[in-house]
């Protein structure tokens, strides 16, 4: 049976890490949260934050904005965002509405308070292996994957998905960790032999369950960053991943739950990444 993986045990131990750094080195991190509309998940994806960042001492500025909001109202709050001392980390909550374009809202946060490593300039030193912030959800996964395998040079990995969220930038981080990275995504041919090659296998394309667990490679480690609401035959629902967990695990070294796996040091890295801006703001 493989080991379970457990993002909720491992972000304890970082965020109390970070309240100590806080606290010793006598920094003030702020952390601005915008959301706009009023999407239920978006919603309580910006509560944990908010609450996160309280816990460790980072001071929170939130600004909730109707859907009906425009791109240049929005536009406009960040340019305020991004000239105001207090605040070293500027997060919006995605998806968007509609009427406003993702891209040109990410392009417009100033790229040192970027916390959430989506600016094309954080890609770029990404890529070139320079300094940066890294996307939170990447850099959980790599911290995930090092408590199993502290050494992972020479590892074969697969990475199934290519968004720039988290496929292209966890690919990235694989080969600054001196893995062979391969990037399997809807058009791979037999993925099933890919997997089967895999040393380490990173799941992020958003289907529930869609990598069976006979794919899996014998004592390989799976990282499953998917969350997915599915039936759960009661009448209610339950969440999975994009891996087949039980089939998976018995064939598995070790393997991320879902939930409690990738989830919680997703927040975990933003709390670090607004740690880390604070503290190039304070010299």
């Amino acid at each position: 049976m493989a080991k379970l993986l457990d993002g909720v045990a491992i972000s304890k131990v970082i965020r109390e890490k970070l309240a100590q750094e806080i606290a010793a080195e006598n920094l003030s991190p702020g952390l601005a949260v915008i959301l706009v509309g009023d999407n239920p998940a978006s919603q309580v994806y910006v509560r944990n934050k908010i609450k996160a960042a309280e816990h460790v001492g980072i001071k929170s500025f939130s600004h909730y904005l109707p859907a009906t909001t425009t791109q240049e109202e929005l536009l406009e709050l960040i340019e305020s965002l991004n000239e105001d001392s207090k605040v070293h980390g500027i997060l919006v909550q995605l998806p968007l509405p509609s009427h406003i374009n993702a891209q040109h809202i990410i392009v417009s946060i100033d790229p040192e308070k970027d916390v959430d490593g989506f600016h094309p300039i954080n890609a770029g030193r990404l890529s070139l292996g320079m300094p940066g912030f890294v996307p939170c959800t990447p850099l959980g996964c790599m911290i995930l994957l090092k408590e199993a395998l502290p050494d992972l040079s020479g590892m074969r990995a697969l990475v199934i998905g290519r968004s720039n969220i988290a496929g292209k930038p966890v690919a990235q981080l694989l080969l600054q960790a001196n893995c062979t990275v391969t990037i399997a995504h809807s058009r791979t041919v037999d993925l099933a032999t890919e997997c089967g090659r895999a040393d380490i296998l990173v799941a992020a394309i958003g289907k529930p369950e869609f990598v069976k667990g006979a794919w899996v490679k014998e004592g390989s480690v799976v990282i499953d960053v998917g969350i997915n609401r599915v039936a759960n035959g009661n009448g209610g629902t339950k969440l999975v991943g994009d891996v087949e967990f039980a089939t998976a695990s018995s064939r598995a070294a070790a393997i991320t739950p879902v939930p409690g796996g990738v989830g919680p040091m997703t927040i975990t890295c933003l709390l670090k990444n607004t740690v880390q801006s604070a503290r190039a703001h304070a010299f």
